[in-house]
């Protein structure tokens, strides 16, 4: 199946990667090695907006590693129920979050990140920390 990886798991695995240190997600990717990772088409959009991708090739070589799961239109029902069910209890997260949890939920897939108090909120979302 898969699972996939938060921009912040990819963010510290580039800079892990740079500095060539062992560090939490290189570690996490080393001790998972039958394991297929995948990214959002959220997670490749934030990445676009970071530093360590501000020329495209770069932003390709950052998600070149990843397959990219597509949006379909049962990822956004399933942002509009995470989000009301959120708002509604006031525990709404960020507006991307909510994207990826849909998309894990939707996928049936791992998030993996280290972001658990916000993804933790989202009813049966499986959330693994690095």
């Amino acid at each position: 199946m898969g699972m996939i990886l938060d921009t912040c798991f990819v963010i510290a695995a580039e800079r892990e990667g740079r500095k060539h240190s062992d560090g939490d997600a290189i570690r996490f990717l080393t001790t998972h090695p039958l394991e297929r990772f995948h990214i959002t088409f959220t997670i490749s959009g934030e990445l676009a907006c970071g530093n360590s991708a501000n020329a495209r090739k770069y932003w390709e070589l950052l998600c070149k590693p990843f397959h990219i799961l597509q949006w379909n239109r049962e990822i956004s029902w399933t942002y509009g129920n995470i989000h009301r069910v959120l708002s509604d209890s006031g525990n709404l997260i960020g507006t991307n979050d909510m994207w990826i949890a849909a998309t894990a939920l939707v996928y049936d897939m791992d998030l993996v990140t280290r972001n658990l108090k916000d993804f933790h909120r989202v009813k049966n979302l499986r959330v693994v920390e690095f």
